[in-house]
């Protein structure tokens, strides 16, 4: 299972950030493919789950995501599964107005990408994964 970790910090309260994060509305304004979330409902846990579409080098792709951990201010674990199937991790962490955030991201290989496409696939991920967390530090520094 690929793996694909960054990190940023951001001069934002960690309550402010981890906020607009745990918002599911709130991800296609800083992911640059996830162009829909739908049917959002709150879970127990103080999660989510929903259901999302994605475009994956010009393939449409669906799916649902729902939180397995959620930690206010600390940590989300979501679990994707649909086209895509992954285990996406948040952690935040503040410190004197400012807050690290963790991006953590473990893919299974995704249904309807051929093998050969694997490569380029990961790639692309790790490009998408620095737009979304320089994205997510523009709203609060801009």
């Amino acid at each position: 299972m690929p793996i694909l970790e960054k990190d940023i910090t951001i001069k934002a309260s960690v309550g402010a950030v981890f906020g607009f994060v745990d918002d599911p509305v709130n991800l296609p304004k800083i992911w640059p493919s996830l162009y829909e979330i739908k049917d959002v409902a709150s879970l127990p846990n103080g999660g989510h789950k929903f259901a999302w579409l994605y475009n994956m080098a010009g393939r449409p792709v669906q799916g649902r995501t729902e939180t397995l951990e959620h930690v206010v201010n600390e940590r989300i674990v979501d679990r994707t599964v649909g086209d895509i199937e992954s285990t996406l991790t948040w952690r935040f962490q503040g410190q004197n107005g400012q807050t690290k955030v963790v991006f953590k991201a473990e893919y299974e290989t995704p249904k309807p990408l051929p093998k050969e496409e694997v490569p380029f696939f990961l790639k692309r991920n790790e490009m998408e994964a620095n737009v979304l967390l320089e994205s997510l530090k523009a709203r609060f520094e801009s």
